[in-house]
């Protein structure tokens, strides 16, 4: 120990830290941390703020109304009913199974505390009519933190997270006594909370807390994607999902869910839980939830729909989640709170409703309420097949940015041909441009003078050969091949597979050859006026915002399980008169602004009035083949759609095969 450790402990021990939470040791830990490792382990540690979105609705609120109505009572029973309500505070029991360093744990404990301190208070004003002003010490908490429990993989944060519930054992304590004008301590410790450094999907949570006696499981389990997931993890998945190979596109998150759901079926817990919104959007819908209704008979009983994170810590995680209550289905309340935000980084905004979707919106009026939607190989709606462009796998060496293409046609002016205009995404969107080789015809006497490409075309060959991937493998010996060979001879309608979420409409615009399409977009060849009109309506936003994966908070245009599921009105010939002069317009609009790119033109600060104009009115268009009523909303488009989808999902759904339940 030396003088300057001695001196700085003193440091500390001047500071006032009365107006300090313990909670912000899991902001202080997360900090710390190496940003892999963090990302490795999923660890987002949550503020107070999106805690409360939890626990409020999980357990606060109930015991809110219910204390309220308690001291609304005039009867003689209103002590004794205080008295049983106070009790019950300290029977309930909370279990995180991936507590990090304690935040939910400790901001519980907390508003227990301070619910206990309010019911004292009435409890207090019985004994002042008998001129006892004081109550006993031993009346006072009854609330301890051995009513917790918590499953930690790391060590130090589980620590963390004893030593920081004890700390705030310690300040209800001192708010007690102040409250009540006696000295209320409980040192030394004669309890501890349950905290158990472990793997929470290795050991057997009954365990650590019969299930019998748990009264709530909630935390923020990690996040990891498919593709950020250990060799571990995903196996983790795989086991817990019971999905075969499908399970590798499962957030490591699912397996909290799933595990949750086991773990209430023996007991009255409820769950609540934070997690990625991709839960509630993409292809996982249709491969989590129905383990979750099916096999683990839950449902949901209240939820946040997608919002901003929000963390304590420095370098904070990008990412847009949700927040999951659920209930066995035998427990479930009659009516479910839907928290939507407008403004994702705003407030919430409270609904109620008889049942809801995965999707995150009323579904009374489907017939079956659990509805999700399953990714297909081909349109169940009658359009044309929507494909992706081409995927070189070249390691980078076909692409040129426009300075780079210069100054290799500048030594090697003779590969001039072979260079194409490459167009992904970023490109389409932003009105810029790269450049790709495209040598699928060229011959060996054109090769011969072109040793550079020649060059490239080695370089391509030895990248591949380094793939563990069978299909790269087998075209390592025909590098003037792409993995994926799009290379369109006709006009083709553009959909970017990555859009901001921001923008009212994704940007779909035409575009020709001698232009080759990355996978970074979708086309649509041959597409005409009428396809147009329809994939830039309000009518298919609304199925996107709802259904699509997302990719951070932008949206991520998937194929199978948006473009091929989208629900068509029929196509008639009136129909296409009312949609195509619409579509048309939109296009007139734009053409008013030949200097403004796509990204500029549907910026919603940006877009021009008389093409916002125009989109409307082919949103008018477009709904009046749906509906003879207006609808009133986004959300209302989206339900509507998805009744439409069932209807149309049915006839498959009887010709697949079921698969067999195993519980």
């Amino acid at each position: 120990f030396t003088a300057e450790m001695r001196e700085r402990l003193l440091d500390a021990c001047r500071f006032d830290w009365s107006e300090i939470s313990p909670a912000i040791f899991g902001a202080l830990f997360q900090s710390v941390m190496d940003k892999e490792e963090r990302r490795a382990q999923g660890a987002h540690y949550t503020t107070e703020k999106n805690i409360l979105k939890v626990i409020q609705p999980l357990f606060l609120d109930g015991l809110r109304e219910e204390l309220d109505r308690l001291k609304a009572r005039k009867d003689n029973r209103r002590r004794s009913q205080l008295q049983a309500f106070h009790r019950k505070l300290g029977e309930l029991t909370f279990f995180d199974p991936a507590c990090g360093c304690g935040n939910f744990l400790i901001i519980t404990y907390r508003e227990l505390r301070s619910m206990e301190m309010e019911v004292l208070r009435e409890l207090r004003a019985y004994r002042e009519d008998t001129d006892t002003l004081e109550l006993d010490a031993t009346d006072l908490s009854v609330i301890n933190v051995d009513q917790f429990f918590g499953i930690e993989i790391g060590e130090f944060p589980a620590r963390i997270a004893e030593t920081a519930m004890w700390m705030m054992d310690h300040i209800m304590n001192n708010r007690l006594s102040l409250e009540f004008g006696q000295s209320y301590t409980r040192i030394p410790l004669q309890t501890s909370p349950h905290i158990v450094n472990a793997d929470a999907l290795e050991m057997d949570w009954s365990e650590l807390l019969p299930p019998d006696r748990c009264s709530f499981v909630l935390g923020n389990p990690p996040f990891a994607g498919a593709k950020f997931q250990s060799e571990e993890q995903r196996a983790q998945v795989h086991r817990i999902s019971d999905l075969g190979r499908l399970g590798g596109t499962l957030d490591f998150v699912t397996a909290w869910f799933i595990t949750a759901g086991n773990y209430i079926e023996k007991g009255e817990a409820r769950i609540g839980f934070v997690a990625t919104n991709s839960l509630t959007r993409g292809e996982q819908v249709a491969q989590l939830w129905p383990i979750l209704f099916d096999r683990c008979d839950l449902e949901i009983s209240f939820a946040h729909a997608t919002f901003a994170w929000g963390s304590d810590a420095r370098g904070q995680a990008n990412v847009h989640v949700v927040i999951l209550g659920l209930d066995h289905a035998s427990r479930a309340p009659k009516i479910r709170r839907l928290f939507s935000y407008e403004d994702e980084r705003g407030e919430p905004v409270e609904s109620r409703h008889k049942v809801l979707s995965p999707y995150l919106f009323d579904a009374s009026a489907l017939s079956n309420p659990h509805l999700t939607v399953k990714e297909e190989a081909r349109p169940i709606n009658g359009l044309p097949k929507l494909i992706s462009g081409s995927q070189p796998i070249d390691g980078g060496n076909y692409i040129f940015k426009p300075e780079e293409k210069d100054g290799f046609l500048a030594s090697e002016p003779g590969a001039a041909k072979f260079m194409r205009p490459y167009i992904g995404s970023r490109e389409f969107l932003r009105g810029q441009i790269r450049w790709i080789l495209a040598l699928q015809e060229a011959s060996p006497a054109d090769l011969k003078d072109l040793p550079r490409v020649r060059e490239r075309m080695r370089l391509v060959r030895q990248e591949r050969e380094k793939s563990k991937r069978k299909q790269t493998l087998a075209i390592a010996d025909f590098p003037e091949r792409y993995n994926v060979e799009v290379v369109p001879d006709t006009a083709f309608l553009v959909v970017p597979e990555v859009s901001s979420q921001k923008r009212e409409y994704i940007p779909l615009a035409w575009m020709e050859p001698p232009v080759i399409p990355s996978n970074k977009i979708r086309i649509l060849p041959d597409a005409q006026l009428w396809h147009f009109g329809l994939l830039t309506s309000a009518m298919h936003m609304s199925w996107v915002r709802h259904i699509c994966g997302r990719l951070k908070s932008d949206f991520q245009y998937g194929i199978g399980v948006v473009y091929n599921t989208f629900p068509m009105p029929e196509e008639t010939v009136p129909a296409r008169a009312k949609v195509e002069p619409k579509a048309q317009a939109v296009l007139d609009a734009r053409a008013k602004y030949p200097d403004s790119s796509l990204s500029d033109l549907y910026d919603p600060e940006l877009m021009p009035t008389e093409l916002r104009k125009a989109h409307h009115a082919l949103d008018r268009a477009v709904d009046g083949l749906y509906t003879k009523s207006k609808f009133s909303s986004d959300r209302e488009r989206a339900e509507h759609l998805l009744s439409l989808y069932e209807q149309m999902a049915q006839p498959l759904t009887a010709r697949r095969p079921q698969r067999r339940r195993r519980r």
